[in-house]
């Protein structure tokens, strides 16, 4: 009589091995999104900061994504409002901008503070690949099953 035997070495390293693949997927569709899919790019410090990572734990495989480095990612990712502050020329001796119909020099200047949209590049990105994760994974689980 024929069938399936599991190996749980194989089972493990079968999902390790599409877990990085996800990984490295995953990533790749973040740093595309903080380049104009769902945040214009500015100077690059965002998608520069994201890194990822597989954590295993012989129980549990899991993706981590992050950005480390750039405190303005919460507030990108989440939505949110900036407090009101004082804006003060350091690099040069005058702030220069176009305002009230013309340029503008001043030493400083009060913003009002912001209200940010949420623009998720983690969540949006987690939630499209969601059903190609799973279904990565559910293949690399049967491809692991041996026949007898």
């Amino acid at each position: 009589m024929s069938g399936l035997t599991l190996d749980p070495d194989a089972l493990h390293q079968a999902l390790l091995q599409r877990a990085d693949t996800a990984r490295t997927a995953l990533e790749e569709r973040i740093v595309r999104k903080l380049s104009g899919e769902a945040l214009q790019k500015q100077s690059g410090a965002l998608a520069a900061s994201i890194r990822s990572s597989i954590a295993d734990d012989g129980g549990a495989i899991s993706i981590i994504a992050s950005s480390v480095g750039v405190a303005y990612a919460a507030i990108q990712e989440f939505g949110g409002k900036t407090a009101a502050h004082d804006i003060v020329a350091v690099k040069a001796r005058a702030l220069n901008f176009n305002g009230g119909g013309g340029e503008v020099f001043a030493k400083s200047v009060h913003h009002p503070g912001s209200n940010i949209p949420a623009r998720s590049f983690f969540r949006g990105s987690m939630s499209e690949m969601s059903d190609d994760i799973a279904a990565g994974l559910k293949e690399a689980a049967l491809e692991s099953l041996r026949k007898d």
